[in-house]
């Protein structure tokens, strides 16, 4: 292209970058991993795992402080957003997922939920409701609530849950809010990022 070519918008930017000097650089950033960072990150995510894995039979089978059936449960882990939880606690939060208890023993109720906790992280859904009944003509009363409402607060991933609203099925019912995954937190990093860039 000769001088007498460029368009007024190009001789223009020319004449911006007159008397840059231009940065020397012999390296170049790829954003990958050397193999000894990824070994690392990978043995760290399965101690992590292992971490939490060794947790999990932390919920006892054993006692259990026992609530009546119509007790209200609620519980937010510090650092909670006093907004997040009155939205959660009035059940604002679409219901991503569903857990039914009913008619399940103690036993299997406790795996059944940390399985699907578990599934809930992996697909980042982050809101549902766990449904453990009642239990008015359980013996104990309200056994298998007493016990989900005191696993849930011991799991990590559990950031609140609450009774649910009468039409979720009211106290024998809980919503709960889980912690975002990394992913999701990634992502809404790089959504407040565009808003101010």
């Amino acid at each position: 292209m000769s001088h007498s070519d460029r368009s007024p918008d190009w001789s223009s930017f020319l004449d911006e970058l007159d008397g840059l000097i231009p940065i020397e650089q012999d390296t170049l950033a790829t954003g990958q991993r050397n193999g000894r960072d990824a070994d690392a990150l990978a043995e760290r995510r399965r101690a992590a795992e292992s971490e939490a894995e060794a947790a999990e039979p932390g919920l006892s089978l054993d006692s259990v402080v026992l609530l009546r059936p119509d007790d209200i449960v609620s519980y937010k882990k510090p650092g909670v957003q006093d907004g997040v939880f009155k939205k959660l606690r009035l059940g604002k939060y679409p219901c991503e997922a569903r857990l039914d208890l009913h008619h399940h023993s103690v036993e299997r109720a406790r795996d059944a939920l940390l399985n699907f906790i578990r599934a809930c992280l992996r697909q980042d859904i982050r809101s549902m409701i766990v449904v453990h009944g009642k239990g008015e003509r359980s013996q104990p009363p309200a056994l298998l609530k007493s016990y989900v409402s005191g696993w849930l607060p011991q799991l990590p991933e559990v950031l609140a849950c609450h009774s649910a609203q009468r039409q979720h099925g009211g106290s024998g019912c809980l919503y709960v809010l889980l912690r975002k995954s990394e992913q999701a937190k990634q992502h809404t990093r790089e959504r407040l990022q565009s808003r101010q860039g």
